[in-house]
């Protein structure tokens, strides 16, 4: 069953009424030590989600692959479907995401056991307070220690140390990114082209050891909804890759194995014309008293000039607030959007007014984003669709 979304209120909306990820429970933060748990492992951080115990597991992470999305597609994911849940015989269900709902976020909340306020990377871009430029976390541009950036160990660095054989299999691009060794370094790390070549070395290693966690990744399905939309035929079909991906890897897990199909973000299709795609670059009010835009077009980190943090929410609130939950900092920390507790060093790189999309708009920025702009489909928004990824198991 869907997690379930209080009804929403009459304009302007108030952002308490957000649905605001289940930290501690059923979020993306909460898989690994749940998995370290089963395994036997401790020191990780605390949740109350709970595994069964396997000596094997694999975490397989598909891009994009939200948990409505998996609903609305059936016959394009007839393996998955029938992993979803108890109508059709499967155990699944849907975790949620941190805030926001966008790639670099999710892999360090799954990576790192840790909710974005402690993690630190809390958005798509955000400030980086030390220079007081934009920090684009996925691309990792401009450049920053990355040790500094997220200080943390891993998940997978505390499981490796508990005596459990740990590895990475994934694209060989992905190896020396500093995402990758701030979010999911720990053990070994194994690059494959093909998402076949993953599949088939993943069951390879999990069957090399007694006591093994095997992450693996797939990207192109999230490629594909942000360049054609979610409504696509080319999305469609590689969702039946993901779906076709999953089923080998499963019919080739050993004994006592325990496959965990999970997701970063789902993905929603914005229409391209102006009242559901307002431009920031071309909107003077929005603009007004804004030193910098951070964030993405479905959740936006805005960093007013000094003394207007007040003035922007209030006209962010007036110009977007039937659509958007617009909260300031403290307000979004307040309501536990990032987590229960904010470090002090990820407090600045929080905007002093948080905008996040409801309804089906975005704030683009045609000039100064003009790729990010181009997308058919967007995330980063707490909307269902969104923010509800699966948590799908199969066990041998």
């Amino acid at each position: 069953m869907a997690h379930p979304v209080p009804p929403y209120e009459s304009a302007p909306l108030d952002p308490a009424s957000a649905p605001a990820p289940r930290y501690g429970t059923a979020a993306l933060s909460d898989l690994l030590p749940a998995v370290a748990a089963g395994l036997g492992v401790t020191g990780l951080p605390p949740t109350a989600l709970r595994l069964a115990p396997a000596d094997r597991v694999c975490v397989f992470l598909v891009d994009g692959m939200g948990w409505e999305l998996i609903l609305r597609h059936p016959d394009e994911a007839p393996f998955l479907t029938s992993l979803l849940g108890t109508s059709t015989g499967g155990t699944g269900q849907p975790l949620t995401a941190g805030f926001p709902s966008t790639t670099a976020t999710s892999l360090a909340s799954v990576g790192t056991g840790l909710p974005p306020g402690a993690h630190g990377l809390a958005g798509y871009t955000v400030l980086n307070p030390d220079t007081g430029g934009l920090m684009n976390q996925l691309r990792w541009q401009p450049w920053t220690s990355p040790q500094d950036w997220q200080p943390h160990p891993t998940a997978f660095q505390l499981v490796q140390d508990a005596g459990v054989e740990t590895c990475q299999v994934t694209s060989p691009t992905f190896q020396h990114t500093p995402l990758t060794k701030i979010a999911l370094s720990g053990g070994t790390f194994h690059g494959r082209l093909t998402g076949d070549e993953r599949m088939d070395l993943t069951a390879e290693r999990l069957a090399a050891s007694d006591r093994a966690l095997v992450y693996t990744y797939y990207s192109e399905l999230d490629s594909m909804g942000h360049r054609h939309g979610v409504d696509s035929d080319a999305w469609r079909g590689q969702l039946m890759t993901a779906d076709r991906l999953v089923q080998r890897l499963a019919e080739q897990l050993p004994p006592r194995s325990a496959l965990y199909v999970t997701a970063d973000h789902g993905m929603i299709d914005i229409p391209f014309d102006p009242e559901s795609r307002i431009d920031f670059d071309e909107d003077w009010e929005l603009g007004a008293g804004v030193a910098v835009l951070g964030g993405e077009a479905r959740a936006r980190h805005v960093y007013a000039v000094p003394g207007a943090a007040a003035d922007v929410h209030a006209v962010w609130s007036e110009v977007l607030g039937e659509q958007m939950w617009v909260a300031t900092r403290d307000e979004a920390i307040g309501m536990g959007w990032f987590g229960p507790h904010v470090e002090d060093r990820v407090r600045g790189r929080i905007g002093d007014v948080v905008a996040v999309a409801r309804d089906d708009v975005a704030v683009v920025a045609t000039r100064t984003e003009p790729g990010e702009s181009s997308m058919v489909g967007l995330h980063g928004s707490m909307t269902p669709v969104e923010q509800l990824v699966p948590l799908l198991e199969v066990r041998s």
